[in-house]
């Protein structure tokens, strides 16, 4: 449906992708790195915000830079941070939308009032957004980006300000939502995309580290994620030989769970890896520097 051929992008002197290969069909598709990796520059160019240095990127078989309109019409977007009228109520807000995406106000009424339910504001439809919290203010996000029923749905970090439960509904929702359309999410954060993704492609170096299912990815530390106790004492040590994923008082002790594809000590457990120590193994270094 989409392919991304050859893409690289530059800024000034500086490479923020370089030599991009994707293709993309019906599903969900959790586009994950650290914040800086160029998650964002990617999302920007499939809809189509900025443009490629070099290469192109195809809907169809089409450019979707000669495309222009028509494959818009086919985009529901949703930004990092989106402008919106604090004095607006959902409702009026999406109507306005609506308008500006050429939606007849008799269509649009049932399309806002069907997306508020299933964004939970059906309680706020007249209520002014000023008085929202963020979560809410990214809830009518997401029905703005769902307005005119995209074929091709991008949301950029989609998550942010939601709380757990709302978390999940945002799931549960973008499942229904593939079934019949191409969803790509751009996310740092792991559990937004481990359940529901057919796919999950992570950047580094500027390229593409892996595009696999997540089973797939988690097979590149098979035999190699360990948990075991140690005191604090040893904390520091174990620090400076080993990967450590994470860590946690238990019973006076520490439990850490860690790296190692060399010989294993008698008293480690193997465990079973998961998408979270892929990304925090391979983002390392990068996330080690936003501490």
């Amino acid at each position: 449906m989409i392919i991304v051929k050859d893409v690289s992008k530059q800024y000034g002197d500086f490479c923020a992708l370089n030599n991009i290969n994707l293709e993309f069909t019906y599903g969900v598709y959790g586009l994950l790195a650290p914040n800086g990796a160029g998650k964002t520059t990617l999302i920007k160019m499939l809809a189509t915000l900025i443009f490629p240095s070099k290469g192109e990127i195809l809907y169809e078989g089409k450019n979707i830079l000669e495309m222009d309109e028509e494959y818009r019409a086919l985009l529901g977007y949703l930004p990092q941070q989106f402008g919106f009228y604090k004095n607006y109520t959902p409702k009026q807000y999406l109507l306005y939308l609506a308008a500006l995406k050429g939606i007849g106000k008799k269509d649009a009424v049932n399309i806002i009032e069907d997306l508020l339910e299933k964004v939970a504001l059906s309680d706020v439809t007249n209520k002014k957004m000023r008085k929202f919290s963020g979560g809410m203010i990214q809830r009518v996000g997401i029905a703005q980006a769902l307005l005119n029923d995209p074929k091709v749905l991008i949301l950029d970090e989609p998550t942010a300000g939601l709380d757990p439960k709302e978390r999940a509904r945002f799931r549960h929702l973008l499942s229904e939502l593939a079934r019949d359309r191409l969803v790509i999410i751009s996310t740092h954060i792991v559990s937004d995309i481990e359940s529901i993704a057919n796919e999950v492609i992570m950047i580094k170096n500027q390229s593409i580290l892996y595009k696999e299912s997540v089973e797939k990815i988690c097979e590149s530390l098979e035999g190699a994620v360990y948990e075991t106790a140690i005191s604090y004492e040893q904390l520091d040590e174990f620090r400076k030989q080993y990967v450590i994923l994470s860590e946690r008082q238990e019973k006076g002790n520490m439990s850490v769970r860690f790296i190692h594809k060399g010989e294993r000590e008698s008293e480690w457990q193997l465990v079973v890896p998961n998408l979270e120590d892929v990304f925090l193994y391979e983002y390392r270094d990068e996330i080690q520097g936003e501490v």
